[in-house]
C-alpha cells in the first residue's frame, strides 16, 4: 500500500514539474514576442519622427529579454528536462505493467497448484464415495474445500489455496552454453542461458531464454562462468515469482562443488558469481543444490539452445518472402531456419539436406544401426522419428529396426516364422507376452508374436504344431523348408561355419581360426570345436599363412 502512496506521489510530482517547465516556456516565449512588438514600434516612430520634426517622440518602456544564445541554451536545456520527465514517466508506467503482470502471474501460479493439488485429492477419492457424491466434489479458487452437504464422510479438507507458493517446493532447471558457430563466412562464440520453473511433478510452470556475452571486459565468458550466470537468473526469476522452497539442479559436478563450498572457485568472476548464489540461497527460506545428469535438465538445455540460434540467424529475402536465415555447417550453404535439423542432446545443427545424405551413407555403409551426430567426437543420438521432414518413411522404417536389432541382444534374438511378417522380437519379452494367452508356454516353446498375433514354436521356428511335441514334429518333417536348404547349400559353398550357441553363420575373412562369435561363444573355424580359457580342444591348425601374410600385401598394396 506504502509503494502505492509513493508512486502516485511521484507520478504528481512529474506532472506537475512538467506544468512548471512548460508554462515557464510559454512566459520566455511571451517576453519574446513582446520584445519583438516593442522593436517594431520603436522602428515606426523613428520613420515617422523624420516626416515631422515637430511631433514629440514617443517614450517606449523597454522591457528585458534575452539575448538570442542565452535563449537557445535555455530552450535546449528545456528540452532535455522535458526529455528526462517523459523518460522517468515512461519508466514509472512500465514499472506498473510489469508489477501487474508479475502480480497475474503469480496468481496463475497459484491457480495452477490449486488445481493440481484438487485433482490429486479426487484420485485418491474412494470409489464408493465418488460414485455417491462425485458430482458435488468443488473447490472454486480461494474458497474453502466444501462437497456435498449430504455426506458427512466426504467432509475433508484439501489444502487452501491461499499460501500454496509458501507451502510448495519448486524446481528450478538453469543452463548456460558456449558454442562456436558458423555465420556465413565467419566463425563466431556466442553463448546463451535458458531458465525453467517447474512444480514439483515437473510441470513447466516458467521459462526463460536469453543471450549471453561471450566476451567481458577482454576475457571470453567460461563455460562454468556461463552456467553460474544461469543458475543466478533462474534464482532471481525464482525469488520474482515470490516462491519461498526451491531446489535448484546443477549438471556439472565441479559447479555444484563450488556451490557446497568443498572446492574453492578456480578465478576471481567466478568466485563472484558463487556468492551471488549464496546470497540469493539466503533469501529464500527453503533453498538446496541438486546434481543431476546434462539429459535431465531438458527444458533448460533447450532453452539456452534457442538463445545461441537466435544470435547465429539474420533475416533474407527468400521465394516465400523474408525468412531467418543460418549457415550450416557442412555444407557452408545459407539456409532457412525452418529447413535446419537440430540433434536432441547437443547444439549442434544441420540443413535437411546434409542430414539425410549423411543417414542414407549410414544405411548403404551398414552403419544404419548407429544414428548419432554427424559432428566429428558427438555421441549424441539422433531421434529417427523427428527425421520424418526429409527422410523417406521407408528409409526410417529401415533405420528403426536396424537400430532395434542392435539393442537386442544377440542370444535373446528371435523372428516370427511367418515369411508375411519376420518380426524381431525378445525372447524375454515374447515369452512374458505369451504367458498371457497360452497355457505353460515356457515349457511347450509355444509363443504369440507381438505383431501378427500369429503362435509359432520357438524351438522349431515353425508355425506352432498343434497336439503335437517339437520332437514329433521333427520326425515327421525331417526335410529342411526350401530357405534353410538354400542357406545350408549356400554356407558349405562358402565355408561358413555356424555357431552353436547362436546359430549366426559366420565367414572368415582374414586372420586365424580362432573364432569369437558377436554371441561370446568362442570355436575353431576348421571344425567347430570349441574353445576353453583360450585355448583349443581340438589339433587344427590355428592360422594359414593365405589368411595373414596375403592380406598384409594386398594391404600394402
Amino acid at each position: 500500500m506504502a509503494d502505492t502512496v509513493d508512486d502516485n506521489y511521484l507520478l504528481d510530482l512529474i506532472t506537475e514539474q512538467r506544468s512548471e517547465i512548460l508554462a515557464a516556456k510559454t512566459l520566455i516565449s511571451d517576453l519574446d514576442f513582446a520584445y519583438q512588438l516593442q522593436m517594431q514600434e520603436a522602428m515606426n516612430a523613428s520613420l515617422g519622427s523624420k516626416s515631422s520634426s515637430k511631433r514629440p517622440a514617443t517614450v517606449n518602456r523597454v522591457v528585458p529579454v534575452l539575448e538570442s544564445e542565452e535563449t537557445g541554451a535555455l530552450d535546449f536545456a528545456t528540452t532535455l528536462l522535458l526529455e528526462d520527465i517523459a523518460r522517468i514517466a515512461m519508466e514509472h508506467t512500465d514499472r506498473e505493467q510489469c508489477q501487474a503482470e508479475m502480480r497475474k502471474m503469480k496468481e496463475e501460479l497459484d491457480r495452477r497448484i490449486h488445481d493440481q493439488n484438487f485433482a490429486n485429492y479426487l484420485l485418491n477419492v474412494p470409489d464408493d464415495e465418488w460414485s455417491k457424491y462425485g458430482d458435488n466434489y468443488e473447490k472454486p479458487y480461494g474458497e474453502s474445500y466444501s462437497s456435498s452437504s449430504s455426506s458427512s464422510s466426504s467432509s475433508s479438507s484439501v489444502a487452501s489455496s491461499r499460501g500454496l507458493l509458501d507451502s510448495e517446493c519448486f524446481r528450478v532447471y538453469s543452463k548456460g552454453l558456449i558454442s562456436q558457430e558458423r555465420i556465413r563466412d565467419m566463425t563466431v562464440r556466442v553463448a546463451g542461458i535458458g531458465v525453467a520453473v517447474c512444480d514439483p511433478k515437473d510441470n513447466l510452470l516458467f521459462e526463460k531464454t536469453r543471450p549471453l556475452e561471450s566476451v567481458v571486459d577482454g576475457k571470453e565468458t567460461s563455460c562454468e562462468c556461463a552456467e553460474l550466470e544461469a543458475l543466478v537468473e533462474g534464482l532471481n526469476i525464482a525469488l520474482v515469482l515470490g516462491l519461498k522452497k526451491v531446489t535448484f539442479f546443477c549438471a556439472d559436478y565441479r559447479l555444484y562443488q563450488y556451490i557446497i563450498r568443498s572446492v574453492a572457485p578456480g578465478s576471481s568472476s567466478m568466485a563472484t558469481l558463487v556468492n551471488e548464489v549464496s546470497l540469493l540461497q539466503g533469501k529464500f527460506t527453503c533453498c538446496n543444490p541438486s546434481l543431476l545428469t546434462r539429459n535431465d535438465i531438458k527444458f533448460a538445455f533447450r532453452l539456452a539452445r534457442e538463445a545461441i540460434v537466435s544470435q547465429i540467424t539474420w533475416p533474407a529475402e527468400s521465394e516465400n518472402g523474408k525468412c531467418l536465415k543460418e549457415t550450416c555447417t557442412i555444407c557452408f550453404e545459407d539456409v532457412c531456419v525452418d529447413q535446419m535439423f537440430s540433434v536432441d542432446g547437443c547444439l549442434h545443427r544441420y540443413c535437411f539436406s546434409c542430414m539425410k545424405q549423411d543417414l542414407e551413407i549410414r544405411l548403404l555403409n551398414g552403419n544404419g544401426m548407429q544414428a548419432n551426430c554427424p559432428h566429428l567426437g558427438c555421441t549424441s543420438e539422433i531421434n529417427i522419428k523427428s527425421c520424418g521432414k526429409f527422410l523417406d518413411s521407408r528409409v526410417i522404417e529401415i533405420i528403426s529396426q536396424r537400430i532395434k536389432e542392435a539393442s537386442v541382444p544377440v542370444l535373446e534374438k528371435v523372428y516370427c516364422p511367418y515369411s508375411r511378417c519376420s518380426t524381431l522380437m525378445s525372447k524375454s519379452e515374447l515369452l512374458k507376452y505369451s504367458e498371457a494367452s497360452f497355457f505353460n508356454a515356457k515349457l511347450t516353446g509355444a509363443r504369440k508374436c507381438m505383431k501378427c498375433n500369429l503362435f509359432f514354436c520357438i524351438n522349431c521356428k515353425v508355425p506352432w504344431h498343434y497336439d503335437m511335441t517339437c520332437y514329433n514334429f521333427r520326425k515327421l518333417n525331417p526335410v529342411l523348408r526350401p530357405d534353410e536348404e538354400m542357406l545350408k547349400s549356400l554356407a558349405s559353398k562358402k565355408l561358413w561355419r555356424q555357431c552353436v550357441t547362436c546359430n549366426t553363420m559366420v565367414e572368415l575373412a582374414e586372420g586365424c581360426y580362432h573364432i569369437t562369435c558377436r554371441c561370446g561363444y568362442e570355436f575353431c573355424y576348421t571344425c567347430g570345436a570349441p574353445w576353453k580359457n583360450k585355448k583349443p580342444t581340438c589339433t587344427c591348425p590355428i592360422w594359414d599363412e593365405r589368411n595373414i601374410i596375403c592380406n598384409q600385401r594386398q594391404r600394402r598394396r
